[in-house]
């Protein structure tokens, strides 16, 4: 057993040096934000996800959810751990100060992100969909709706879902069948929803729902879809709190992780009908719900960053901890080595540590570009802005979740035997961390969004943009190949970004030309997108290090260890993009060539 310790130092460095926390600083609304005041709430943060969110984890694990009635009650410890999280502001963190929020970077959120999910991700799950509820209703809810609900979501008082998913539908919203028909002011909601993260708790007195039904007359398929304010007890005039609505959860699911976060099945409508709340206009209800999606996959992306580092972590310290075999240098002395002094296991930490640090640039990186797309009063870079915070959503989403899931694995091989049995923890990062290349989108969903949408209905335009700034520092990389390290980097680095050129390249052609061919490879694509961009990011992040440790400042051991992690990365991890490169060009035909009758 190890507590969780936040890496708040690569954080505030990712900020400083890689990042640019400068420029995020200088955009309207973050006059009062510093350096000094980003370090100050991030290790409050640490302080509270390791006293507070860590010690309920494996508890939280062991215990799950039950559901009594139609009341869901939550495992011990979590309802007073939900109030002390409202009462210390985290909640309110990145949200506008006009509904009760602080207005603070969404860079320093992520990062926030990634210590409660690290800490505890079956808690975290929770706010993290309030969240995006306010996301949603901010941009597309009405002045009354958003006075209404938004200050209480904000404040926490309250928490928020997002309701899609039916069991005929599955990841097609197009198959939704729920119905709201108008009487009023208001719809009346009936049918059902699965797989409903926190639908129904007793951590708070009410719960918002946002929900997508089809009116009588809609469309079909997906232009048919609107979305629904479905509270879970009305809220009257004055804004206390109604009648019950008619919604409830009928069951919850029995999982393979996250016991501790309840997956509802819902039922609207069983006693006439769930009252509902139009957002928007009709029929635009899955565009609506894009808001809080693409939040969402942000946030899920940063659970598998995350959950990796948290494996990562007690791999490391039961490492150093466990000792079994002798010295490789001294075999003839009798007393055991801890298992860190073996050279397979340093391989393996140094597999997790160097993508969960390139994992954690990368989620940091799309994080600033939200930032800028938000509030950017230069309308040409908010659009270029917001076109990179798309086209790196899929990744963080895709490449992140499906690297936890290796990471966690590795984790608990670093334990041995001791890793499969569930006292030592190791075991929970990967049951927990599965799910996240799946809810949400899954990685195939993210990887066809990419090279569809992002890369090829646009001819690539905003990819090559990226590529060129890759290739740009690749020119000052090279500045500096008299280190050895740094030279390794730059030689590994110039070959992946060759293959992810080559790659977008025949995408671009490919696509417009024979789209299953170019679908085959879609994983392998977003994958390459991901080892790619975090190289680039991992380089720079040791190019920076090499500058500061040149002038004789800053933290050496912290620094040098950027420097070799990077290394390591470069070498071990990056050329994976050559075969990637070949399953995306050649490996289409092997893929897509039997008939079904034979498999």
């Amino acid at each position: 057993m190890t507590d969780y310790v936040a890496p708040t130092k690569d954080m505030n460095f990712l900020l400083e040096e890689v990042i640019g926390l400068d420029h995020i600083c200088e955009l309207p609304g973050y006059g009062e934000v510093s350096p000094d005041v980003i370090k100050a709430v991030l290790e409050e943060g640490a302080r509270f996800s390791g006293d507070v969110l860590d010690p309920i984890n494996q508890s939280g694990d062991r215990e799950g959810v039950h559901l009594a009635g139609d009341v869901v009650h939550s495992a011990l410890g979590f309802k007073q751990a939900y109030a002390k999280f409202c009462e210390s502001g985290w909640v309110s963190v990145a949200n506008d100060e006009q509904w009760g929020g602080q207005g603070l970077p969404r860079v320093l959120s992520g990062q926030l992100s990634e210590m409660w999910n690290a800490a505890c991700m079956s808690f975290c799950l929770c706010p993290m969909l309030s969240a995006g509820v306010v996301h949603a209703l901010s941009r597309h809810g009405t002045d009354q709706q958003k006075s209404t609900y938004l200050p209480n979501l904000v404040s926490g008082r309250w928490t928020g879902t997002m309701q899609l998913t039916e069991p005929q539908a599955g990841s097609d919203l197009s198959g939704v069948r729920t119905s709201a028909v108008k009487k009023g002011e208001h719809y009346l909601i009936t049918g059902s929803k699965i797989y409903i993260t926190w639908g129904e708790h007793d951590m708070t007195d009410n719960i918002i729902h946002l929900v997508l039904a089809r009116t009588p007359d809609a469309p079909p398929g997906v232009k048919g879809i609107s979305l629904f304010i479905v509270p879970k007890f009305l809220v009257n005039a004055d804004g206390s709190l109604g009648e019950r609505n008619d919604v409830k959860c009928v069951s919850i699911e029995k999982k393979l992780g996250i016991h501790a976060s309840p997956t509802c099945v819902m039922a609207f409508g069983d006693n006439g009908g769930a009252r509902g709340f139009l957002v928007g206009e009709e029929n635009f209800g899955l565009q609506y719900m894009f808001t809080m999606m693409n939040f969402a996959r942000l946030e899920v992306g940063i659970e598998g960053l995350a959950i990796a580092d948290r494996s990562y972590q007690r791999a490391a310290n039961y490492a150093k901890q466990r000792t079994q075999g002798k010295s490789l240098d001294n075999p003839k002395i009798g007393d055991k080595v801890a298992i860190i002094d073996h050279p397979d296991v340093r391989r393996m930490l140094m597999t997790m540590k160097s993508q969960v640090e390139a994992m954690r640039a990368l989620c940091t990186l799309a994080c600033a570009h939200l930032d800028h797309a938000l509030l950017n009063p230069d309308k040409d870079k908010k659009d270029f802005h917001q076109a990179m915070f798309d086209l790196l959503t899929p990744v963080v989403k895709g490449w992140c979740t499906e690297q936890s899931v290796e990471i966690a694995s590795i984790g608990i091989q670093v334990h041995g035997g001791m890793g499969f049995i569930e006292e030592t923890g190791a075991a929970q990062y990967l049951r927990d961390a599965r799910i996240t290349p799946i809810y949400e989108g899954t990685t195939g969903i993210q990887a066809n969004d990419l090279i569809g949408r992002k890369i090829s209905y646009e001819g690539g335009r905003t990819i090559n943009i990226l590529l060129k700034e890759m290739a740009s520092f690749l020119t000052d990389l090279n500045n500096h190949t008299d280190e050895k390290s740094i030279a390794s980097i730059a030689s590994e680095f110039s070959q992946a970004l060759d293959s992810l050129k080559e790659s977008v390249d025949w995408l671009v052609t490919t696509f417009p030309l024979d789209k299953r061919k170019a679908f085959a490879g879609s994983v392998s694509f977003l994958k390459l997108m991901g080892i790619v961009s975090g190289g680039w990011l991992s380089a720079k992040s040791a190019l920076s290090a090499h500058k500061i440790l040149s002038e004789d400042k800053g933290d050496e051991e912290f620094l040098s260890a950027k420097i070799v992690t990077a290394q390591y990365y470069a070498e071990h991890i990056l050329p994976t993009s050559h075969v990637l490169k070949k399953e995306i060009i050649i490996g289409s035909g092997s893929i897509l060539a039997l008939a079904n009758s034979q498999f």
